[in-house]
């Protein structure tokens, strides 16, 4: 499995080489599932939320209604 929060066509910038990335998605996306999801990231507001309480403990994620930015996947402040 790999995940990547970048598009296919931002993986260039990543790799460096249009031709290694061609061959690299080339041979990853052979028969597969691809998934595309949206939405907020739990293991950040978790991060965030340990963090302004203080403490280290995990939490369960939760869905957070909190605004957010999809193209940074970033929480926004109140």
């Amino acid at each position: 499995m790999v995940t990547s929060n970048l598009p296919f066509e931002d993986w260039t910038s990543v790799l460096g080489s249009e031709r290694l990335t061609g061959a690299l998605l080339d041979r990853l996306t052979y028969h597969v599932s691809i998934l595309s999801l949206n939405g907020d990231s739990y293991r950040l507001e978790s991060s965030r939320s340990r963090r302004s309480r203080g403490d280290g403990r995990a939490e369960q994620n939760q869905a957070t209604t909190a605004p957010h930015d999809p193209e940074a996947g970033e929480i926004l402040p109140a």
